[in-house]
């Protein structure tokens, strides 16, 4: 779990978001990066680290070679995010590959497989005769 986060520190890390998005699709020329969508930026509290989450397009490098492409950009993008908020010290950026899409898909098709296997049970019961479902105790 990550800290609380200041007024300042969500603001410069939305900020970090927009040019990063800019700058991803902009400046970096390494063919490992490809086209990346900079879903979020989390900063530690006292801004010397930003946690950036990506997420690459379909049809595109593997993850693992886009995160390697963007970690060798990283002190590029740092020193033009340093000039463009004009930060004295930009924080040191690390690249993750962003999961959550991925755990709501997988989540999903599990619920739908339950839903699904207690449907095909439900039809397969015998019904007794006289009672209700609503009559059954959970």
């Amino acid at each position: 779990m990550r800290a609380k986060t200041s007024a300042r520190s969500a603001r410069i890390a939305a900020q970090m978001q927009r040019s990063l998005a800019q700058m991803l699709r902009r400046d970096v020329k390494d063919p490992r990066v490809g086209n990346v969508t900079v879903t979020g930026v989390e900063l530690a509290a006292d801004l010397s680290v930003a946690h950036i989450r990506v997420l690459p397009f379909a049809g595109g490098h593997a993850g693992a070679e886009v995160l390697e492409g963007l970690r060798s950009a990283a002190g590029f993008l740092r020193g033009q995010l340093a000039r463009e908020l004009e930060l004295r010290h930009a924080p040191r950026l690390q690249f993750e590959l962003d999961t959550q899409l991925e755990r709501a898909f997988r989540v999903s098709s599990l619920i739908d497989s339950a839903v699904q296997s207690d449907r095909s049970r439900d039809a397969s019961s015998p019904a007794v005769p006289g009672r209700d479902a609503a009559d059954e105790d959970p």
